[in-house]
C-alpha cells in the first residue's frame, strides 16, 4: 500500500466512525434518568429492551471518554462518559466488590457471572474517564480495580469453578484481556505494574497456547499447556486468537517495534487466518476444531461481527509493522468482506450475526453481548494508527 492508499483507508475509518457508527448509538442511548446507556437496539435503532449488560456499559463509557481524549473534547462525549462512570460505580458492584453481569434499567441486579470481565472493562472505562475529566478519584478507582483483576488473574482471588476438577484447563481469555486492560490503563493514566505484568501474560500465551508445530493458537489447554483431546479442548476460536495477536503487535509498537513480539503476533495471525478464513464465502468463521473434527456448537460456521473487527485491526497492524504485502492483501480481503456483508447502509452500524453464506441471521444491533465497542474500537484504532504511521 502506498501513502495515498493508507490515507484513503484512514479517511474511510474516520468517516465510518464519526458519521455512521457513533451516531447510531449516541445520543439516543444516553439514559439521562437512571444513568448508563440503553444499548439493546434493533436495526433501525429502536429500543428492544431496557436491561443493561454491565460489561457493555463499561465498553461504552470507555468509547465516549476515548473519543473525548483522542478525537475532540466534545462536552457531549464527556457528559456521556460520566453517565456510564457514575452508573458503573454506584449500581454495578455487589456488597463484596464483585461486579454484576446484567442489571435492569435502574441498576437492580439480575445476574452475576463467575468471570471478572465486567471488572476489566470498568478498569479501562474508569481510566479513560479519569484522563478526560481529570478526576483523581476515578484514577484511583481504575488502579484499585486493576489490582483486583490482577488478583483474579493470578488466582489470589478465587472464582467459583464452572466444572469439577477432573480435567483442569486454563483459557487464553484471561491473559489476553489482561494484556489489553493493562495497555489501556498504562496509556491513559499510567500504572507502574503494567509493563512487567504484560510481559508475563505474553509469555503465558506464547509458552502455553501458541503451537508452532501445528500452526495453531489454542483457546484452552491443560494446566501444563498440552492439548486436551476432547471436544471442548479441541475447539478453537480464530477471532479470539487474532484479537490477542493484535494486542501483542500493539505491544511491539509500544516497545519500538520489538522484533520478537512482531514475530509472535504475526505467527498467531497467520495460524488463525489459515484456520479461520472461510475460503468459500469469505469472513472469519466462529469455531474450528484443532484436528478438523466436527465442532459441537451449532453456530460454529456463522460469521459474528467482532472476529471481523479484530482481524481488520490485526491485518492492518501486521502490514504497518512489517510492510509485507501479504498482510495488505489480507486486510483488503477482510475489510471488503466485512463492510459489504455486515454494514447496514440504511441505518448505520453493523449487523451482528450472519449465516455462513453472508445472509443476516437476525437484525439486532445491540444485546447483552453486542454494543458500541468492537466496531467503533476497530474504526478508531485503525484511523489513529494509520495517522501515526503517515506522520513525516
Amino acid at each position: 500500500m502506498d501513502q495515498k492508499q493508507l490515507q484513503s483507508l484512514a479517511d474511510f475509518y474516520k468517516k465510518q466512525l464519526l458519521e455512521d457508527t457513533v451516531p447510531f448509538w449516541f445520543p439516543r442511548s444516553y439514559d439521562e434518568e437512571n444513568g448508563g446507556y440503553l444499548l439493546m437496539r434493533d436495526a433501525d435503532g429502536s429500543l428492544l429492551d431496557t436491561d443493561k449488560a454491565v460489561w457493555i456499559q463499561g465498553r461504552a463509557c470507555w468509547l465516549l471518554a476515548t473519543l473525548y481524549n483522542t478525537v475532540e473534547p466534545r462536552q457531549e462525549w464527556l457528559d456521556g462518559a460520566k453517565l456510564g462512570y457514575d452508573f458503573l460505580l454506584n449500581k454495578c458492584f455487589d456488597e463484596h466488590g464483585k461486579m454484576y453481569f446484567h442489571v435492569d434499567q435502574e441498576g437492580t441486579p439480575l445476574r452475576m457471572r463467575r468471570y471478572f470481565f465486567s471488572e476489566t472493562f470498568a478498569v479501562i472505562a474508569f481510566a479513560a474517564y479519569a484522563k478526560a475529566s481529570g478526576d483523581p478519584q476515578a484514577a484511583k478507582n481504575a488502579r484499585d480495580l486493576f489490582g483486583v483483576c490482577m488478583e483474579y488473574a493470578e488466582g489470589e482471588r478465587k472464582i467459583e469453578p464452572k466444572f469439577e476438577n477432573t480435567r483442569p484447563t486454563k483459557g487464553i481469555g484471561i491473559p489476553m484481556i489482561m494484556i489489553n486492560t493493562a495497555q489501556q490503563l498504562r496509556e491513559t493514566i499510567g500504572d507502574s505494574r503494567c509493563d512487567s505484568a504484560i510481559e508475563g501474560w505474553i509469555k503465558e500465551i506464547e509458552t502455553n497456547f501458541v503451537k508452532d508445530d501445528i500452526r495453531c493458537v489454542m483457546e484452552q489447554v491443560a494446566l501444563d499447556g498440552s492439548i486436551v483431546d476432547h471436544i471442548e479442548g479441541r475447539t478453537l476460536n480464530p477471532g479470539h486468537a487474532i484479537e490477542g495477536a493484535w494486542f501483542i503487535l500493539h505491544e511491539a509498537l509500544y516497545r519500538n517495534k520489538d522484533p520478537k513480539l512482531i514475530d509472535l503476533g504475526c505467527r498467531m495471525l497467520d495460524y488463525m487466518w489459515e484456520r479461520g478464513w472461510d475460503k468459500e464465502h469469505g469472513g472469519i468463521l466462529y469455531f474450528r476444531d484443532v484436528y478438523n473434527k466436527p465442532v459441537q456448537e451449532y453456530w460454529q460456521d456463522m460469521k459474528f461481527w467482532w472476529p471481523q473487527n479484530e482481524t481488520i485491526i490485526a491485518t492492518l497492524l501486521a502490514y504497518l509493522v512489517t510492510k509485507d504485502e501479504k498482510y495488505a492483501e489480507m486486510h483488503q480481503q477482510i475489510h471488503d468482506y466485512a463492510y459489504t456483508h455486515f454494514h447496514d447502509k440504511e441505518h448505520g452500524e453493523w449487523f451482528g450475526y450472519l449465516h455462513r453464506d453472508g445472509k443476516v441471521a437476525q437484525p439486532a444491533k445491540g444485546n447483552l453481548f453486542k454494543g458500541p465497542f468492537h466496531l467503533p474500537r476497530q474504526e478508531w484504532y485503525c484511523w489513529m494508527t494509520l495517522t501515526k504511521f503517515m506522520k513525516p
